[in-house]
């Protein structure tokens, strides 16, 4: 993963959540502000229109500057957590890491957006995925393997209640309707493994 390979991965994030904004703002609409899928496309749009000069810088640093453009784009409760995601990727990871750097960075990253956002697994959020990612990433799995565990993470978040935010002032009404954050999750780990054509 070096800074070479990092446009077409900007892109495909981006063009992703553009995708699926209309879905991921139906599932939100279910549960929560109704706003999820507008406001991702708005800070991976962002995040696109700066793919050029973040394809030009070391790896790290690209990251650190994704995580600061969500942050400041995304808005909701969204982008401190995405936002969390990559700052922290971005500190934790060399500018060329292998599989053992990548699994070990993204743990560090999933504890620093649990702490941030003051969940676990099983309340039915972005963790629900980001931990069996990380999981399946150090076990050896490769690209479609991954995507299937991201992607069934995600559906196992629809009969869970929520506990952690908007959705969990629902309470049981929450129950039946997938996670808008950990289907935005699944989204991007596609969109990583699709771009990097099974090297993942």
């Amino acid at each position: 993963m070096t800074a070479v390979d990092l446009k077409p991965l900007v892109l495909a994030v981006a063009d992703t959540v553009a995708a699926h904004a209309d879905e991921l703002t139906a599932l939100d609409q279910a549960i929560g502000d109704g706003d999820h899928g507008l406001n991702m496309k708005r800070g991976f749009d962002a995040v696109r229109a700066e793919a050029d000069a973040l394809a030009g810088k070391p790896l790290p640093d690209a990251l650190k500057a994704i995580g600061t453009r969500l942050v400041m784009t995304v808005g909701g409760a969204s982008g401190p957590l995405f936002g969390t995601l990559f700052l922290t990727l971005g500190k934790e990871l060399p500018a060329n890491p292998d599989r053992a750097a990548l699994a070990a960075a993204l743990g560090k990253a999933m504890e620093a957006v649990a702490a941030r956002g003051k969940s676990q697994t099983g309340q039915k959020t972005m963790l629900d995925v980001l931990v069996p990612v990380q999981l399946a990433l150090a076990a050896g799995k490769h690209g479609a393997e991954i995507v299937a565990v991201a992607d069934a993470a995600a559906q196992s978040t629809t009969p869970m209640q929520a506990i952690r935010g908007r959705a969990s002032f629902l309470g049981e009404r929450s129950v039946g309707h997938m996670d808008p954050g950990a289907r935005s999750t699944a989204l991007i780990v596609r969109a990583l493994a699709d771009a990097m054509g099974g090297r993942a």
